[in-house]
């Protein structure tokens, strides 16, 4: 057995309103094999392979980093495992939570492709997952995701289990598609340990017919569950921006994430970055800094830290999501499968 060095755990670079950023969500490609009605057209034009960040820039850009004290790296898409290479890369970035220099190496996924990775994901380090899943219902999911299939997804997430990694549902509360059904997925989630984390909509994407109409408030969701349910809520906290409460029938634990009823943004300690190399401060901003241009015209990491420092002193107090007399207002036709899920 090989024994890697431990490194001591950096204190992470705070923002210009003193908040520690110790949370990376890092996009490898924008493309996806689903195409969910919420998150992209479903003639969506993708960004050439020459666009996006080689494996070898995303390294150096994840070391980098974790020297600023990052102690989260979340990989996302699109959908990250499509890409071709990935289950390496996630390798060679995992090793470094064996030596203490990253606490944690996390993934976002659909699932589709889940169950032929698992073994390849336990030998990366990661130690738990969220899995996106907006329906049980074969022809609901296959409507909301244009052609998915829920019993793949299901299959990958029962062999993640089977591996040892954590489930985490993500579903996206949509007001026409799921909202009745969301009580059966918390249940069914619950019952084989499995935490949720609903989402509302998310404003986008100008491009995306129907958003406002789907939209539906985690409160009114709330109010529905707490008729039959008594929620709890908890003083934990993960890395993301979810609230959490216990649900007493089930003993699971449900998760809100509220950008558009209920802001986040006071202790926000998350930034992200495209598969392009473009840092976002805000998902509800369109304000970002060129980590890509920094990357390449410096092969030393000085244009990189003065990039991130820039990017940290411009980093808003909140976002700007909103709804309005039922008219959501975004951060204009940018998607989410291009920001980074």
């Amino acid at each position: 057995m090989t024994f890697l060095p431990q490194i001591p755990p950096l204190v992470p670079r705070a923002d210009v309103h003193g908040r520690r950023i110790s949370y990376v969500r890092i996009s490898v490609t924008d493309r996806c094999d689903l195409r969910c009605t919420y998150c992209m057209s479903e003639r969506q034009t993708f960004l050439p392979k020459s666009a996006l960040l080689s494996y070898e820039e995303l390294e150096r850009l994840s070391l980098f980093l974790m020297d600023q004290g990052v102690k989260t790296l979340r990989i996302t898409g699109g959908e990250p495992l499509v890409r071709k290479g990935i289950l390496g890369f996630l390798k060679r970035i995992g090793a470094h939570v064996e030596t203490g220099r990253l606490k944690e190496l996390t993934l976002t996924t659909n699932g589709t492709l889940l169950k032929d990775a698992v073994p390849d994901l336990v030998a990366a380090n990661i130690k738990r997952i969220n899995v996106s899943m907006d329906s049980l219902k074969p022809d609901v999911f296959r409507r909301i995701t244009r052609g998915g299939d829920i019993a793949r997804v299901i299959e990958g997430i029962e062999a993640a289990q089977g591996g040892g990694i954590k489930i985490k549902l993500n579903v996206v509360a949509l007001a026409r598609d799921n909202r009745s059904e969301i009580p059966e997925i918390i249940s069914w989630a619950h019952g084989r340990g499995i935490d949720v984390s609903l989402i509302e909509t998310m404003p986008l994407g100008d491009d995306i017919a129907g958003r406002e109409d789907q939209f539906v408030s985690l409160r009114d969701v709330v109010a529905d569950l707490s008729s039959f349910w008594s929620l709890a809520p908890l003083t934990e906290k993960t890395a993301g921006p979810a609230r959490y409460f216990r649900v007493a029938e089930t003993g699971g634990k449900l998760g809100l994430i509220t950008p558009l009823s209920h802001n986040f943004c006071d202790d926000c300690n998350r930034v992200r970055v495209t598969a392009t190399g473009k840092l976002y401060m805000c998902l509800g901003q369109d304000d970002h800094v060129d980590l890509a241009a920094a990357l390449r015209a410096d092969p030393t990491d000085a244009g990189l830290d003065a990039a991130y420092a820039e990017a940290l002193n411009h980093k808003p107090r909140r976002h700007e999501f909103l709804i309005e007399s039922g008219t959501v207002r975004g951060v204009g036709n940018r998607t989410m499968s291009v920001t980074g899920g």
